[in-house]
């Protein structure tokens, strides 16, 4: 029998103890819990401020509560929120020619997140190599510790066993290469290869750009063989490495690219680009999502693209890249016990933990907490920085500052 929902629910007090309470165990959250933000600035339940250095895993590129954003949400949710996949919408058409006018591709597929967009994209990647070659063309070849979501197929893809063990048996035809290794490459592209899944800049694998030559191998290798090579830029795109998109840093044009994360800003949307002449084996009903491509976040994510996609904005990530780097390779010169070298690009940034204190990023990122600051790992050894690109000079000193208070804190307890 159902009880009678206590009325008083939506108000009712809720704690991080309630997490341990009431949600599957599948995350570790932070002991503060946040409750309101506003660009880059984050209060908790104690309102205790804390500068947000990981914009939700690369998500609020615009940062939090952004006003254009925010306009664009109320004024759908007040219009026309959802009709169903048996009709098209105004937002969902504008967004796809937006996002077409801007890339390589001719054909949008709209979904809820990246790991949908990447389940689309090696479908795709399926049906295409079976309808042009024949069923023998269906192996997926991706990398060591690259991250492509978690759905079984996309995991299974991932080469990360810690994401994969308990839940075999794992889908069949999946080889993975070594990152930026051309040699590996080679030996694992044959004619039997229906597609090549790269992140053109590793991010939960440790924040590792790929290679220029090591791209365009797998472009000539996917041309050689009739794969289709797919680009994953879930985190590394919509600006977040100073481009649109990294493939246009690296001068290497996919066949499919998927997105996803700063799309919507925190709003869930992903999308999958490709051209005519790929697209049109996913034919009516061979493929499909109820939410994909709805007109709230369709508004959302129009709205984003044209506030980023433009020459100055881009412009501005590169210069606070190049500030924030220099910070870093100060910080890790000032510190070398504790930090090497930092890598990535643009806004999508890494600094490794030296050799006496690997595996111990998480361990840096809860006392920089402590002290107001908010950042990422990049696996056990790697702190990540994600700040939303609208970052002021002055909240990348703040962040230098506590992370070098955060240092001192670290190497002394």
């Amino acid at each position: 029998m159902n009880a009678k929902l206590d009325s008083g629910v939506a108000t009712r007090p809720v704690t991080r103890q309630t997490f341990d309470e009431v949600l599957v165990p599948t995350y570790a959250p932070a002991a503060m819990v946040p409750v309101r933000a506003s660009g880059l600035d984050v209060w908790d339940q104690d309102g205790k401020h804390y500068l947000d250095f990981t914009s939700g895993i690369a998500v609020s590129s615009l940062g939090h509560c952004n006003p254009v954003v925010v306009e664009a949400l109320t004024r759908q949710a007040n219009t026309l929120w959802h009709v169903g996949n048996g009709y098209t919408n105004e937002p969902v058409l504008r967004l796809a020619s937006a996002l077409i006018e801007a890339t390589f591709a001719d054909r949008c597929f709209f979904a809820n997140s990246g790991a949908e967009a990447n389940e689309a994209a090696l479908k795709l990647a399926r049906k295409y190599a079976h309808g042009k070659f024949g069923p023998h063309k269906s192996r997926i070849v991706s990398c060591y510790s690259s991250f492509h979501g978690r759905t079984l197929f996309t995991v299974s893809v991932g080469g990360q066993s810690k994401y994969t063990e308990g839940f075999e048996p794992l889908p069949p035809e999946i080889n993975h290469i070594n990152y930026n290794d051309i040699e590996s490459a080679r030996a694992a592209i044959g004619d039997d290869v229906a597609a090549v899944i790269v992140e053109p800049i590793q991010g939960e694998g440790g924040v590792i750009p790929g290679d220029i030559e090591f791209l365009k191998t797998l472009r000539e290798l996917c041309d050689k063989t009739g794969a289709l090579l797919i680009f994953d830029e879930v985190q590394s795109g919509v600006g977040r490495t100073g481009t649109f998109y990294d493939y246009m840093n690296v001068g290497v044009t996919p066949d499919v690219l998927t997105s996803a994360k700063a799309l919507g800003n925190g709003y869930p949307i992903g999308a999958m680009l490709t051209t005519n002449e790929i697209a049109q084996y996913l034919a009516v009903g061979s493929h499909g999502t109820t939410y994909g491509g709805n007109p709230l976040a369709t508004s959302v994510a129009l709205a984003v693209i044209e506030q980023i996609n433009q020459p100055a904005f881009l412009a501005r990530v590169r210069e606070a890249s190049s500030k924030i780097v220099a910070n870093l390779e100060k910080l890790a010169a000032d510190y070398p016990q504790l930090f090497t070298r930092p890598r990535g690009k643009g806004l999508l940034l890494g600094l490794p933990m030296a050799d006496g204190y690997k595996g111990k990023s998480k361990d840096y990122t809860k006392v920089a907490e402590k002290l107001g600051l908010m950042l990422l790992i990049a696996g056990p050894d790697v702190v990540r920085l994600a700040p939303a690109l609208v970052v002021s000079d002055e909240q990348i000193a703040e962040a230098d500052r506590i992370m070098r208070q955060a240092a001192d804190a670290f190497l002394a307890g």
